[in-house]
């Protein structure tokens, strides 16, 4: 299934932005700077861009960034935010799944759970797409949940609150699938919304998989600071080599 942005738009940015603060965006920008070996005037595609958070500020020092986001709000907030940054952003308003783009860019991201959101199919495409934008000697870089992480840890409900506003998930994984179904609820202004959405979930080692099967040469497993993955990681980053 597709994700629309009734589920990560406007309700979305409301709560996650207490979590998403500048500092944890500035400190996940000088990680990305660096795991990708990224120089002033690199060329970097962040799909699923959201807000800006990360382009911008990849772009302020210096990268020629393009963010694509299907999400009409999240566009047009991440604009604002670069005007308010005096950097320039090319923002693209698009699916993941058909990006335009062939051998453009020196680095291309997913971050932040971006990944997953189609059938097995879709999310192969994806990530032939990441390949395909990306010049030769390339990286491309993946940020997901850590699948063992997460079933050790495997909670049936999560909420998130903002004054009196209330987000709750109640989830049901499906493991002959590897499907986390999430049934949202979002309860803000005194009005109701719920939102089923689902994500394809994978073990590091199907991750890896994936890319070496869409054409990337080798990938490194890295743990949510970029040091070597290890068990107790509830995030996981792949870097895959073009």
């Amino acid at each position: 299934m597709s994700v629309g942005p009734e589920v990560f738009g406007e309700d979305y940015l409301h709560f996650y932005e207490l979590r998403l603060t500048d500092e944890v965006s500035d400190r996940q920008a000088d990680l990305l700077w660096g795991l990708l070996d990224l120089r002033p005037d690199a060329r970097v595609l962040d799909v699923a861009c959201g807000h800006g958070r990360i382009a911008n500020r990849l772009a302020a020092r210096g990268a020629r960034v393009t963010g694509l986001d299907a999400d009409a709000f999240f566009l047009d907030r991440a604009r604002e935010d670069a005007a308010a940054r005096g950097v320039d952003v090319e923002y693209v308003q698009g699916d993941m799944r058909r990006l335009p783009w062939e051998a453009r860019f020196d680095a291309v991201l997913l971050w932040f759970t971006a990944f997953g959101y189609f059938d097995d199919e879709g999310n192969s495409t994806v990530v032939r797409m990441l390949w395909r934008a990306l010049r030769e000697g390339g990286c491309a870089l993946i940020d997901v949940n850590h699948l063992p992480w997460i079933l050790a840890h495997l909670q049936r409900q999560a909420f998130m609150r903002r004054d009196a506003d209330v987000l709750l998930d109640d989830f049901v994984w499906h493991p002959d699938t590897s499907v986390m179904e999430t049934q949202r609820v979002v309860v803000r202004d005194g009005a109701v919304r719920e939102t089923p959405y689902s994500i394809r979930m994978f073990m590091p080692v199907e991750l890896c998989d994936l890319l070496v099967g869409a054409g990337f040469a080798r990938v490194e497993l890295l743990g949510p600071e970029g040091d070597p993955l290890t068990p107790d990681d509830r995030r996981v980053i792949a870097l895959a080599h073009a």
